[in-house]
């Protein structure tokens, strides 16, 4: 590979106008320029921008390390972080530690993989990156990054409990009280909810988003009305029957998944959903538009928390927050009504 030294010798110039025309700097006619260029391309010259980083202490990027590519929160996440970065012209090194894959759903409450995190934190920072931001799978208290990490770091999609270490979550308690309201407003009062795991965040949060819905609007909670299901298809069909024992007239499914469980029970019953009973999901899966009808349900921020998340490093960066930020950031959901929730009568 060519070196700066060597297009100086070619060129009969010094090193020091070569390195000023790459970079961009005056001083150089336009005759010397065309002619180190020319060499440039000629010789194939590559600027070696971890030396040059090394010299400067910024190498303008971001080091990003994901849970698991697989899961479908994921990738949206990863392209906020993105745009962004381009926008400011970052760059991102990605890391997949492909946790899913490996060990399912019982990493979540695991913490024995938290050594493989620091070691590729500690790899990233060897590449000079400037900050870190670990994406979660799944909405959990996550405490795999250091408390004395010499470069800044977010949470995206997780909780650290760490005043240093700020956490991008997803607002599910507005969530769940927008689509409750919805329901509430096409004359529901009977509104039963299929929830997930209890040890879930998302869950709890979205409960106290059902509750505060009933309770703004006058209609008394009953817990007779819940039923604990596992965000799994089939744990929706199987909670199906026992609402309908109480004589509910809609069904919230925290998950469009489960959601579907209830299209499948209900088809089985010989019921149609939107119409003999209204149900209503959350996360706006791509799955959730093919149903019959299309179910409404509420779309998660996961490419806005992927940009704020990174917003939010950069900022630690530029040191604009020298008191710190806010340990919690949550960002708003939204709802997609479409045809599965039933206008009926007070």
């Amino acid at each position: 590979m060519a070196t700066i030294k060597e297009i100086a010798r070619e060129c009969n110039v010094s090193v020091a106008t070569v390195s000023n025309i790459l970079n961009h700097k005056p001083g150089a006619s336009d005759e010397t320029r065309k002619m180190v260029m020319k060499k440039v391309k000629e010789l194939n010259y590559t600027p070696n921008s971890v030396a040059r980083n090394l010299k400067t202490k910024n190498s303008r990027s971001i080091g990003v390390i994901v849970e698991d590519m697989t899961i479908f929160s994921v990738p949206d996440i990863v392209d906020g972080i993105t745009e962004h970065c381009e926008e400011k012209n970052y760059q991102i090194l990605l890391i997949n530690l492909r946790l899913f894959k490996k060990f399912q759903d019982t990493y979540y409450h695991r913490d024995d993989y938290y050594s493989m995190v620091k070691d590729e934190i500690w790899k990233l920072i060897s590449k000079q990156v400037e900050g870190i931001i670990y994406v979660a799978a799944h909405e959990r208290t996550i405490r795999c990054i250091p408390e004395d990490l010499p470069i800044p770091a977010v949470m995206a999609y997780g909780y650290t409990e760490s005043e240093k270490v700020p956490s991008v979550v997803v607002n599910d308690e507005g969530g769940a009280y927008q689509i409750i309201k919805h329901i509430i407003d096409q004359g529901h009062s009977r509104i039963g909810v299929i929830t997930g795991k209890n040890d879930s965040p998302h869950a709890q949060e979205r409960l106290v988003g059902y509750q505060r819905a009933l309770y703004e609007n006058g209609i008394l909670y009953n817990p007779s009305f819940v039923c604990v299901g596992d965000w799994t298809r089939t744990s929706g069909y199987q909670c199906t029957d026992r609402l309908l024992e109480q004589n509910v007239t809609a069904i919230f499914c925290m998950n469009d998944l489960m959601a579907g469980g209830v299209y499948d029970r209900l088809e089985e019953l010989e019921l149609r959903p939107g119409e003999d009973i209204s149900v209503a999901g959350y996360d706006n899966r791509e799955l959730s538009g093919y149903y019959k009808p299309p179910l409404s349900t509420i779309t998660l921020p996961l490419h806005d928390i992927g940009y704020e998340a990174s917003e939010i490093i950069l900022k630690m960066l530029e040191k604009e927050n020298e008191d710190g930020t806010e340990a919690v950031h949550r960002v708003n959901c939204y709802p997609l009504i479409r045809k599965s929730v039933k206008k009926i009568k007070e």
